[in-house]
């Protein structure tokens, strides 16, 4: 029973987004990820999927991504990314598939661990930051203390944190979120977003004792990294 992590599927069974506009590596991009996942995923193996998941603006649309998702071999567990607009009740979406948990304000387990995590924000100082996001920067973190305070009640100790946007840019920052990540004494940090150049401020590495891990699909060339 292994653990692996990737992000940025940015899938479009049914819309007309050609990823390959980003890049000559992104084309055929749903291929090159099936082929990876099937070499390496078995039934019994969990795998983290951080945001980004489907380009779709509706549920009605989104469900053929997440059917192909579905199709997959093992379990997984998601957090909501900023592209992620189908993206409705979350009850509704827990219910939608065996093997498929998605994850706000709530935790789902994997072996003595408790998966936590929501979407995240730009962070002030970071690029961008600006008065109009200081609400929904707020409102994640939040949600952030919600699913992990949920892991704790229930007597975990061990937890992997989600994100879809990097908690942090450097090793010696500090924001609200890695202040959550710190006091939760969580033990790994898994996220996405960044593509292209914007890669270059991904940080990976330790800060304070916990594993940071950059899983943007083009960046791990669509092929799923094993955490545990």
């Amino acid at each position: 029973m292994a653990l692996y992590a990737i992000s940025d599927l940015h899938l479009d069974f049914i819309g007309d987004k050609p990823m390959d506009i980003f890049g000559e590596k992104w084309s055929g991009h749903s291929l090159k990820i099936k082929e990876n996942w099937d070499k390496k995923i078995r039934e019994n193996d969990t795998v983290l999927i951080a945001g980004d998941i489907s380009w779709s603006m509706k549920m009605e649309d989104g469900i053929k991504d997440l059917e192909w998702i579905h199709n997959l071999t093992g379990r997984k567990i998601f957090v909501k990314g900023n592209h992620d607009y189908w993206w409705g009740s979350i009850s509704k979406l827990n219910q939608l598939f065996e093997g498929m948990d998605f994850i706000q304000n709530n935790y789902f387990t994997y072996e003595d661990y408790a998966i936590c995590g929501t979407r995240g924000w730009t962070y002030p100082g970071g690029e961008a930051f600006t008065a109009k996001d200081e609400k929904i920067y707020e409102r994640e973190l939040l949600r952030l203390r919600l699913s992990v305070d949920s892991a704790r009640k229930a007597g975990y100790s061990k937890l992997i944190i989600m994100l879809h946007y990097p908690p942090v840019g450097d090793q010696d920052s500090k924001t609200g979120f890695t202040e959550i990540i710190d006091e939760a004494g969580a033990e790994m940090v898994i996220y996405g977003h960044l593509h292209g150049p914007s890669v270059m401020n991904a940080f990976e590495g330790y800060r304070n004792g916990v594993k940071y891990i950059f899983t943007s699909s083009d960046f791990i060339n669509f092929n799923p990294v094993k955490i545990l």
